[in-house]
C-alpha cells in the first residue's frame, strides 16, 4: 500500500542519516505531524548563548529558522523519546511504522524491533552504533538535567552549578563511565562477528572484519591478519575479490601512514607487494613506481625488480619512462636503474649457456638472436640513460662483450655498440675496464673495414669486364685505388692490434674468481679471433695480389709478425703452446697451408728462388 511505502522509504532515509530529505518527503506526501515528529529527534540547541562556534554546515533554510526562534532542535526531546519507544512498542501499529519511530529513538527498549528490520551486516552494525550512541546521548542529557532550565525547570535554576569539589567527583565519573562506555562498545561490536545475515556478504567477509577492527582502532591486528592470509594462501589471485582487497588494504596502509598513525612494516610491506604485483599483472606500469615508493628501504629493489620484469615488452623509451616514473615518486633513480641493470644481466646469464669448447666457427651464417641474447643485450639500456650511471655501462658492456665475442656471436655485439653513448670512450677508470672495451671498439673498427674490402672485391668481376675504352680504363683505376686504399688501412689497423697486447690481461697477485674468469674470457677471445683476422689478413693481400702485386710480398711479411715471440701470435691458434686441448677454431696448420699458397705463387713470375718475393729480388 501507499502507507507501507512511505514509511519504508522514510526508515531508509533515516536508516541513511538523511533526516531533512525524510521530512521534505513527509511535506510532499501532506503529513505535516510526520514531518513535525521526525524533527523532534534533533537534540535542542540555542546558540544565540552558546560559547560553541557556529556550525557553517547548517543550511539557509535551518540558519532562518534558529534566527526567527532563537534555538534550534526539540526542547522537550525526551517526551518526545518516551512517546517514539512507546509507539514502537505498540502492537497496534504496523510493522513499518513501529520500525520506523524505533529508528527514530533507538534504545535497548527498541534494539528487538530494529533487528527484526537488518538483512545485511551494515544494518546490524548500524542498529548496534546508534543504540549505543543513543544511550550515551540521554545518560549525558540526564547528568545536565540537574542544573539545565530546559531539563531540569526552576528547580534546576534554583539548585545552581555545582561546586568545585562535586565537581571534581563528576570529572573523576565522568572518566570511569567514559571507560565503562567504551568497554561497552567494543563488546557490542566483537559480538558483531558473529552475527547472521540474509543478504550480502556474512559478518567474516574481509571488508566488514575490516570495519569492525577500524572501527575499534586495532588496525595493526587488521593488517597483520591480512598480510598473513596472503603469506599462507587465504586468498587466491585467480579469486572474485582479491584485487579489490588488495587495492583497498594497499590504501588503507598508506592513509594511515598519511595521518601519522604507525603501521606493522612487514605487513605492510607483504600488502604493498601483493598489489604492485596486481598492477603488474593488469599492465598498469605508470602506478607501480607510486606503491613501490611506499616500501621504504625496499623501493629500490621492488621498483627494480619490476623494470626488469618488463622483459622485452617495453622498447627503449618506454623503458626511459618507467625510470623517469621512479624519479617522480621519490625513489633514488641511479640505484634504480643500476639494481634494474645488475638483475637483468644476472637472470640473462641464468638462462643462457655457458661458454664452452669447441670454439665457435665466425665463418658460417650465424641465426639471429633468441630471446635470451636480446635479454642480455638490452641489460644495457638501464644504464644508458644518465650520465651517473655510465661508469656501471661500461663495465657491464665489456661482460656482455665478453660473452657474446666468446660466443662468436659478432652481430650482437655490434648492436650492442650501437646501443652505447659515446661518452663511454672518454672514461679512464677502471683502467683495465676502460682499455679493454677500447680495445673491443678497436676491433669492430677493423672488422667492418674488412666487410668494406670483402664488398670491394665482389665488385672486381663487373669492373673488369669493361671494353678496354678511355672510361673503363678511369674505372678500374679509381676501383683500384680504392681497393688499395682500404687494404692499407686494414693492413695497418690489424697490424696495429696484433702488435700490441689486445685484450691480454694481467692478473699476476689477483686469484680473485671474477678476474681469473674475466682472463680466461679473455684468452678464448683472443683464440677466436686473433687466427681469425692472421688469416683475413693474409687472404686479404694474397686474393689483391693481381691488381696490387706488392700485397704478395705484405702477406709472406705478415708470416714474419706470427712467428714474433715478442707477440706470440702462434699461441693463440688451436694447437698452440697457449690454447691447451682447446677444441675448434683456427689452427696453426691452416695458416701455414694460406703461406704455402702465397710462397707458390711467388713462383708465378717464374725463377725458382721462391724466396724472390720476399727479399725484393
Amino acid at each position: 500500500s501507499y502507507e507501507k511505502s512511505l514509511l519504508q522509504a522514510l526508515y531508509g532515509y533515516i536508516r541513511a542519516g538523511r533526516l531533512s530529505e525524510a521530512v521534505e518527503v513527509c511535506r510532499r506526501a501532506h503529513q505535516p505531524w510526520r514531518a513535525a515528529s521526525l524533527r523532534g529527534s534533533l537534540i535542542f540547541q540555542w546558540k544565540a548563548i552558546s560559547t560553541e562556534p557556529k556550525d557553517d554546515e547548517v543550511s539557509d533554510e535551518e540558519d532562518d529558522e534558529e534566527e526567527s526562534l532563537g534555538f534550534s532542535g526539540n526542547p522537550n526531546r525526551t517526551l518526545w523519546k518516551t512517546t517514539c519507544i512507546r509507539a514502537a512498542l505498540s502492537p497496534t501499529l504496523s510493522d513499518p511504522e513501529r520500525i520506523l519511530y524505533a529508528s527514530l529513538a533507538p534504545s535497548s527498549q527498541t534494539l528487538s524491533i530494529l533487528k527484526s528490520a537488518c538483512r545485511t551486516f551494515e544494518d546490524h552494525l548500524w542498529v548496534e552504533v546508534s543504540v549505543m550512541c543513543e544511550e550515551r546521548a540521554s545518560r549525558e542529557l540526564e547528568r545536565l538535567k540537574k542544573w539545565s532550565f530546559w531539563e531540569g525547570g526552576l528547580e534546576a535554576v534554583e539548585r545552581g552549578l555545582p561546586d568545585t569539589e562535586s565537581a571534581e567527583v563528576g570529572e573523576e565519573q565522568k572518566e570511569r563511565e567514559e571507560k565503562e562506555w567504551e568497554g561497552e562498545v567494543r563488546g557490542v561490536l566483537e559480538a558483531l562477528k558473529g552475527v547472521s545475515v540474509v543478504e550480502g556478504p556474512p559478518a567474516d567477509h574481509a571488508f566488514h572484519y575490516s570495519q569492525l577492527h577500524i572501527i575499534l582502532d586495532d588496525t595493526d591486528t587488521l593488517l597483520k591478519t591480512f598480510a598473513e592470509g596472503l603469506k599462507n594462501g587465504a586468498y587466491m589471485p585467480d579469486t572474485f575479490e582479491y584485487d579489490a582487497m588488495c587495492r583497498f588494504f594497499a590504501h588503507l596502509c598508506l592513509f594511515l601512514q598519511l595521518i601519522d598513525v604507525p603501521t606493522p612494516l612487514d605487513s605492510t610491506h607483504a600488502i604493498l607487494e601483493a598489489y604492485i604485483k596486481v598492477l603488474e599483472d593488469a599492465g598498469q606500469r605508470d602506478l607501480i613506481a607510486l606503491y613501490a615508493g611506499a616500501l621504504g628501504t625496499n623501493a629500490v629493489q621492488r621498483y627494480a625488480a619490476f623494470l626488469v620484469s618488463l622483459g622485452l615488452s617495453a622498447d627503449v623509451e618506454e623503458r626511459r619512462q618507467a625510470l623517469t616514473r621512479a624519479n617522480e615518486h621519490g625513489l633514488d633513480v641511479v640505484q634504480v636503474a643500476k639494481t634494474a641493470a645488475e638483475r637483468t644481466i644476472g637472470e640473462a646469464f641464468g638462462i643462457l649457456p655457458e661458454l664452452k669448447d669447441p670454439l665457435p666457427s665466425i665463418v658460417k651464417l650465424q641465426p639471429p638472436p633468441n630471446d635470451a641474447e636480446l635479454f642480455l643485450l638490452r641489460s644495457i639500456e638501464w644504464t644508458t640513460f644518465m650520465p651517473e650511471t655510465y661508469q656501471l655501462a661500461l663495465e657491464q658492456a665489456t661482460v656482455i662483450l665478453r660473452y657474446f665475442l666468446g660466443a662468436g656471436r659478432i652481430q650482437s655485439a655490434q648492436s650492442l655498440l650501437a646501443l652505447l653513448p659515446d661518452a663511454l670512450t672518454s672514461l679512464s677508470t677502471p683502467e683495465e675496464i676502460a682499455t679493454e672495451y677500447l680495445h673491443y671498439r678497436q676491433f669492430f673498427v677493423i672488422w667492418e673495414l674488412i666487410e668494406r674490402v670483402t664488398e670491394c672485391q665482389g665488385r672486381e668481376a663487373v669492373v673488369m669486364q669493361g671494353t678496354g675504352g678511355g672510361s673503363q680504363r678511369e674505372v678500374r683505376a679509381a676501383w683500384v685505388g680504392e681497393l688499395r686504399d682500404l687494404i692499407d688501412q686494414a693492413h695497418d689497423r690489424i697490424m696495429r692490434l696484433l702488435t700490441t697486447e689486445w685484450l691480454i690481461a694481467d692478473i699476476e697477485g689477483d686469484q680473485r674468481a671474477a678476474a681469473v674468469k674475466r682472463s680466461e674470457d679473455l684468452v678464448r677471445i683472443r683464440q677466436i679471433f686473433i687466427p681469425e683476422l692472421i688469416i683475413k689478413l693474409h687472404f686479404m693481400l694474397f686474393s689483391s695480389r693481381k691488381v696490387i702485386p706488392e700485397n704478395l710480398k705484405r702477406a709472406l711479411d705478415l708470416v714474419n709478425v706470427v712467428a714474433d715471440a715478442r707477440y706470440n701470435l702462434y699461441d693463440d691458434f688451436v694447437g698452440g703452446s697457449g690454447s691447451g686441448k682447446r677444441r675448434g677454431g683456427r689452427t696453426l696448420g691452416e695458416y701455414l697451408g694460406a703461406v704455402r699458397q702465397a710462397v707458390l705463387a711467388g713462383l708465378e713470375g717464374g725463377g725458382s728462388d721462391p724466396w724472390r718475393i720476399v727479399s725484393g729480388g
